[in-house]
């Protein structure tokens, strides 16, 4: 659904007389006019003539010779749908040209170099050809009622009406009019295009760009209606490379419950909003009863994303509608004034849950950042504690030369700790099991270390749940299904530290 335009100035319907500055029309030499063949005779016989351009300017460009055409101060459009006013506001970056935009709609993201087009591409307008002169029936070529009418107004004051009619039967152009020539010209479709075009056609479809450099996400919020927020948040640890915590993601999820992010399927999530485009627009310069009818007054979904570079974005969005393409919502920036149309797969926060996102991995930590480690089953315990005994040399990274290990007390190989903790960090979760009543009898095993460089304690409690599953409880709470063999394998694992046996690596 689109909105019709609001508040456009209104088309003067004074007629705009050429003469006294007003523009000309110059006729262009034919090229090799002794050509023979019927072929370079029908190009010779085209009389090509520039259509618009300020008489009042004279002379030639110093860097391309070409003649010089005036500058465009505003353009009136009118046609079957919408009126425009375009007018200046302000020079390009580098000087070299004006940038227009619609009068009204400064404040609105507008798509400024489409927009520029309708003053560029009248500047200096060449005809394709000379249809008829001296035209008294304007009836056929759909000139006497006119869908487009264009007012052109030169910075000298110069001005100039064009008229654009229907399409040339060949030659993919249009036929046109020039106020007070009474000649009819074909011009190229493609100049003339975007005089046809609605006002939702020149606003911008990027809801928020993408800058050269992405600011940091310091904290990304979805916030739905009837559920927990999922709370996405910056780890501070990413900072230290030698520090990543076991997971290549720089976020973390702290909200429904802390987990590890996935990388591939969390980014799009945390920086999505950069780049995002929209599939169409509802409403341009909103009310609050288009909000309203949009479902963004109380939206079914916000998502905040707080930079580092101190600015934040709040996108609204409404739930899930069927349209002709499928599935969309609606969507705009809190305090924005354009609310647009977003398919379903751009519009994913609609939807996401924290599965979606999460790593399944919840033991996490770097090797070398943790203390202690304790993994018990009935009433047998294993209890590492790892010390640091010297730096590593410049350049290098930390390995199991650099610490000690006890196990229950006892000397303990440091390398063989490594790789019993290697085998500790493949586990992952098979589903999110939030929310489930922690059982109330003995766990299987019980796995607790402290991560020093988190300052934390982690405790992860596996209880049966079925002939294949087993629930992960992680401090205190249900946490994840994982494979029952998994937790046999860590007993089993367990029960041979002391031995020389390999530890196994694999579990059905």
């Amino acid at each position: 659904m689109k909105k019709s335009v609001k508040g456009i100035i209104g088309l003067s319907a004074l007629l705009l007389a050429l003469g006294g500055g007003a523009a000309a029309l110059l006729l262009t030499e034919p090229k090799d006019g002794g050509e023979s063949s019927s072929s370079s005779q029908s190009e010779v016989e085209k009389q090509v003539k520039i259509l618009i351009y300020d008489d009042k300017v004279k002379g030639t460009d110093p860097e391309t010779g070409a003649d010089l055409k005036g500058v465009i101060k505003s353009v009136k459009v009118k046609n079957s749908t919408d009126e425009f006013y375009v007018v200046q506001n302000g020079v390009t970056e580098n000087g070299s040209g004006i940038i227009y935009t619609f009068d009204g709609y400064q404040e609105v993201n507008m798509n400024n170099a489409l927009i520029g087009t309708l003053a560029n591409n009248a500047n200096g307008l060449t005809s394709e050809d000379v249809v008829e002169e001296n035209c008294t029936d304007l009836a056929k070529f759909g000139l006497e009622n006119p869908e487009i009418t264009v007012d052109i107004e030169y910075e000298t004051g110069t001005k100039c009406r064009m008229f654009i009619g229907n399409d040339a039967p060949v030659g993919d152009a249009k036929y046109v009019m020039i106020d007070g020539v009474d000649t009819v010209f074909t011009v190229r479709i493609s100049a003339l295009a975007n005089y046809s075009k609605t006002l939702d056609d020149f606003v911008e479809t990027t809801m928020l760009k993408s800058p050269d450099v992405y600011p940091k996400v310091e904290k990304l919020t979805v916030s739905r209606k009837g559920e927990d927020d999922l709370i996405l948040e910056y780890d501070k640890s990413s900072d230290d490379e030698a520090n990543r915590g076991g997971t290549s993601s720089t976020h973390i999820m702290t909200s429904p419950t802390f987990a590890y992010l996935t990388v591939e399927r969390a980014t799009d999530i945390i920086t999505g909003m950069f780049g995002l485009s929209a599939d169409s627009i509802y409403a341009v310069q909103c009310t609050e009863s288009d909000i309203a009818e949009a479902g963004l007054k109380e939206p079914f979904c916000s998502v905040t994303m707080e930079c580092d570079d101190g600015n934040d974005y709040k996108l609204l969005l409404s739930e899930y509608f069927d349209d002709s393409e499928g599935k969309s919502c609606y969507a705009m920036f809190e305090g924005g004034n354009v609310i647009y149309v977003l398919d379903a797969e751009k519009a994913k926060w609609v939807t996401v849950q924290p599965i979606d996102v999460a790593s399944r991995m919840f033991v996490a930590s770097y090797v070398w950042n943790i203390t202690d480690l304790s993994v018990k089953s009935g009433d047998v315990s294993y209890e590492f504690d790892i010390t640091q005994t010297k730096e590593p040399g410049e350049d290098e990274k930390l390995t199991a030369d650099n610490f000690s290990v006890t196990l229950n007390g006892e000397d303990f190989d440091a390398e063989r700790y490594r790789k019993f903790y290697s085998f500790l960090i493949k586990a992952n979760g098979e589903s999110f099991a939030l929310g489930e009543d922690v059982p109330s009898g003995e766990p299987m095993a019980v796995l607790e270390y402290t991560d020093s460089y988190m300052n934390k304690t982690m405790k992860f409690e596996f209880y049966e749940k079925s002939a294949l599953q087993a629930l992960v409880v992680a401090d205190g709470e249900s946490k994840f299904n994982i494979s029952k063999s998994y937790v046999e394998t860590l007993i089993e694992n367990a029960e041979n530290l002391k031995s020389d046996t390999e530890f196994k690596t694999t579990w059905k």
